[in-house]
């Protein structure tokens, strides 16, 4: 995806956007299967994932959310997780909420 790696300024089509954030989510789901975390990429998708306990009711203890654009870099390795959580581009609460050692998961963008 040439916009992401700043190629060009010309954003993919919606349907695009979202077949690869939901595409990546889904990854991100088979790598850290659980429910303890949710991974919220508006308006698009919202996956639950890493083991521990299992969230049932309200808003889960362990919330990520970020915009797409950010979560395909994250997803690619074109952002960092400290670099994401640091610039305010990634939002991060409770305890587990963390997927820095997960990241990336999608390799060779670009190449």
């Amino acid at each position: 995806m040439p916009w992401l790696t700043d190629q060009t300024d010309e954003k993919p089509a919606r349907p695009i956007l979202a077949s690869a954030v939901r595409a990546s989510l889904r990854t991100l789901e088979q790598i850290a299967p659980g429910h303890t975390v949710e991974v919220r990429v508006p308006p698009f998708a919202a996956v639950q994932c890493i083991p521990g306990p299992r969230h049932t009711r309200g808003t889960p203890p362990n919330v990520i959310e970020t915009d797409p654009r950010t979560w395909l870099e994250l997803a690619t390795g074109l952002l960092t997780w400290t670099d994401g959580v640091e610039s305010a581009r990634v939002s991060a609460s409770g305890t587990r909420a963390d997927l820095s050692g997960l990241l990336p998961i999608v390799r060779n963008v670009g190449q």
